[in-house]
């Protein structure tokens, strides 16, 4: 088998197991009142399965990809795919909420620390040049999860009962693992250093400006799509069954979004791509504030939205493993661990502003509250770029692919 084939296969089976992952993460929402039916515990406690799962993502992608830092990557991950996949059974089999939470915290674990090494292992594994490219097509399983998977496990779910789709995920998960232990080459880790150094990354400014950036870039959405369905509903007039409709073109908008942004950093650099995208953000999100009462408008704009919020994702992931190969090189995986928390700590701070604007009866201004956080980005964004081009040339995405 060629070289190329294997960087391919590989890449692809990381993509499988993203898909479930991406399933794994987002179908709580879609039957939540069920699983609360079930168990009998309120919505609200209910609700729990999604803040505390983003939370122990948050907290443990950093502690356990510390701890795995000095094991070889293929066992790592077919161990992460195989405690996933017990996460998800756990929950499937629960007959308590205390029992299907604790199967949410060890599903969420195992899925924060299989995305920050499976994108280190993807721009080892492109060529010369393609890491971005490479990452995107890894997160694309997680996109695509949110066009297919996700509505289609919510109607299985809702229809079929709440743990069907769970038992869908543990076959997902055994596909992800099978196509890991086939297709993945065995490769060492990286060199890191003790526990001590890889810690010293987050004293490091050039991280934590890169967190911020990816903190504030991705949470810009969340303030206003955290509330999508009551906006197209309340405030556009869409029907409920038209506004369904209408997320399934968001979710085609990220898949296309995330793909295309990965050829973005790989051909402009990440730092020149993310900037464009932020503007072009950060233009469609003051569009969507002026024009959200009318209909017509509405429909591009949400897919143009769509296009641009997940289009940044390969940047951020892509620009947070350049910054640490340069700065931090014996904390690869450390720092890869830290932006996927950055992502979620972005959700949750969308979300925060957007509450406060919800409950102060102002939802209309959300997407102003996204304007703010796209134009702070602006800011770290370019001492980093100025940062990383005195010290050099700015490596461009998958600059230090394969080493």
């Amino acid at each position: 088998m060629s070289q190329r084939n294997v960087v391919h296969r590989g890449v692809w089976a990381l993509a499988v197991t993203a898909f479930a992952i991406g399933v794994a993460e987002f179908i709580v929402v879609g039957v939540l009142p069920a699983i609360a039916e079930d168990l009998g515990v309120p919505l609200a406690r209910a609700g729990g399965l999604v803040g505390l799962y983003a939370l122990a993502l948050a907290i443990g992608t950093p502690l356990v990809v510390l701890g795995l830092a000095r094991l070889p990557r293929k066992p790592v991950l077919l161990t992460l795919v195989a405690v996933f996949l017990a996460g998800n059974l756990l929950s499937a089999l629960s007959t308590s909420y205390a029992v299907l939470l604790a199967g949410r915290i060890l599903t969420a674990v195992a899925h924060g620390s299989f995305f920050a090494i499976g994108a280190t292992l993807a721009a080892r594994l492109a060529p010369e040049g393609q890491a971005s490219r490479a990452i995107a097509l890894m997160f694309a399983g997680l996109t695509l999860a949110m066009v297919i998977g996700v509505p289609l496990g919510s109607l299985i779910g809702n229809g079929l009962g709440w743990r069907l789709p769970f038992f869908a995920v543990v076959l997902l998960a055994a596909l992800g693992w099978l196509a890991t232990a086939l297709w993945v080459p065995a490769l060492p880790a990286q060199a890191a250093g003790r526990a001590g150094s890889q810690l010293a990354a987050l004293a490091r400014p050039e991280i934590l400006t890169m967190m911020s950036i990816t903190i504030l870039g991705f949470g810009a959405s969340f303030a206003a799509f955290t509330f999508i369905t009551p906006i197209l509903t309340d405030i556009t007039g869409f029907s409920a069954r038209i506004s369904s409709l209408l997320l399934v073109v968001f979710g085609a908008a990220t898949l296309v979004g995330n793909l295309m942004g990965g050829r973005w950093a790989a051909s402009l650099g990440w730092p020149v791509a993310l900037r464009r995208m932020l503007v072009g953000l950060l233009v469609v999100l003051v569009a969507i504030a002026l024009l959200m009462p009318y209909r017509t408008p509405m429909v591009a704009l949400l897919f143009v939205w769509g296009l641009l919020a997940f289009g940044m994702s390969p940047g951020f992931q892509a620009g947070m493993l350049a910054t640490a190969e340069r700065w931090t090189p014996r904390a690869v995986d450390f720092a890869s661990a830290l932006n996927i928390s950055a992502f979620n700590l972005g959700i949750t701070l969308g979300e925060t502003l957007g509450s406060v604007l919800v409950v102060r009866d102002d939802m209309a201004l959300t997407p102003w509250a996204g304007v703010g956080l796209a134009l702070i980005a602006q800011l770290p964004l370019a001492w980093l770029a100025q940062r990383s081009s005195g010290a050099g040339t700015v490596p461009a995405a998958g600059g230090w692919a394969g080493r």
